[in-house]
């Protein structure tokens, strides 16, 4: 384990990515000098900065066959947990910025998500298949506490009648209980928390501006007790890191109320995987070969995956212990028993229009 003072005098803390690597859409590549301080990302340069963009929709179709929802939408692009393995960086290059830094730092906000939201569910063709926040960043990032464009968007969802899922692994979800709850009556909604380590020196390192393992669990038990359907993804599993954890988050999230659990093995993406290698070699430089292998080890040799079917769980016999740990503790743990279906039936386009905002 390496400590905080064996780390490079320019390490960035509370950041994830540390470098901002090349967009691979610009024509010139930049390179911006580092200043002295371990606490650099407390200066201007390294501050969030929220940026308003416009969208002509805001509810995507979902063409993958192996993400498990049809429809998503996403309040904002760029997320300021940090977290290194995220494979929505890669997004951040259509939006001219780097997948590095620049998707900690600078944060897309669709403030006309709500007015856009309600202009698609109104279509005469929208049949109320469930909607996914979100696909891509955490709909309850930390400038959800300031915007409040998802409560904005589940309090239009409830009017409506909408399906929604959730997923999120931000505690802010528990300020929204009231609406959720509402929501679960009708069998409006299911939530899922992410959590892919118990471990806190490993969430600090690899999430840095996440909320903790435990206030994830309080999320699942919270919202359990008020009647919400709460499942799992313990996601992504990171071999040599975090699959040896299997066991004890599956029957720790089961003793919390959760009634469904997921997973993922961490693939690492475009730019992901400079950034994910460059965090691993500062952080675990000990154990760098072993997991770096590993992970190629699922892939076909490779850190990346784009292989429908394979490239959510890999493949290979690392890919297959993990996937039979991850089946066996679901079934001593009645984990994935229930299957929910949420009801579109209830769906329909208020007479009276609230302004909502």
């Amino acid at each position: 384990m390496i400590l905080d003072e064996e780390k490079p005098d320019n390490y960035l803390k509370g950041r994830g990515a540390q470098f901002n690597p090349h967009n691979r859409f610009a024509k010139n590549d930049y390179v911006q000098e580092h200043q002295e301080g371990i606490d650099d990302w407390e200066q201007e340069t390294h501050k969030t900065k929220f940026i308003y963009g416009k969208s002509k929709s805001i509810v995507n179709k979902v063409e993958s066959p192996d993400v498990g929802m049809a429809y998503s939408l996403n309040p904002y692009q760029g997320c300021e947990h940090g977290c290194t393995y995220c494979y929505a960086r890669n997004a951040h290059e259509y939006w001219g910025f780097s997948a590095g830094l620049d998707f900690e730092q600078k944060i897309i906000v669709k403030a006309d998500a709500p007015a856009l939201f309600k202009k698609f569910l109104e279509r005469k063709s929208w049949n109320a298949e469930t909607i996914s926040l979100s696909g891509n960043t955490d709909c309850y990032q930390p400038a959800e506490r300031k915007f409040r464009i998802t409560r904005q968007l589940l309090e239009i969802a409830l009017a409506y009648r909408q399906p929604i899922g959730l997923i999120t692994k931000n505690a802010l979800i528990l300020r929204d209980k009231d609406i959720l709850q509402e929501m679960a009556k009708l069998n409006l909604c299911m939530a899922y928390v992410s959590i892919n380590s118990l471990n806190e020196d490993l969430r600090q390192k690899m999430e840095p501006r996440t909320t903790t393992a435990k206030q994830r669990l309080k999320i699942v038990e919270e919202m359990s007790k008020a009647g919400i359907p709460m499942g799992v993804m313990v996601a992504p599993l990171v071999p040599g890191l975090s699959d040896h954890e299997i066991p004890s988050i599956l029957k720790t999230i089961a003793n919390c109320g959760a009634i469904a659990a997921g997973y993922t093995v961490v693939r690492l993406n475009g730019a992901i995987g400079g950034i994910f290698e460059d965090w691993l070699r500062k952080n675990y430089p000990d154990r760098f070969d072993k997991v770096w292998h590993m992970i190629q080890s699922c892939h076909g040799g490779n850190v990346n995956d784009s292989r429908f079917g394979d490239r959510m769980r890999g493949d290979g016999s690392i890919s297959k212990m993990i996937q039979d740990s991850f089946r066996l503790h679901c079934r001593l743990n009645h984990l994935n028993e229930k299957r929910i279906q949420l009801d579109s039936s209830l769906f329909k386009v208020p007479k009276i229009q609230l302004d909502l905002f």
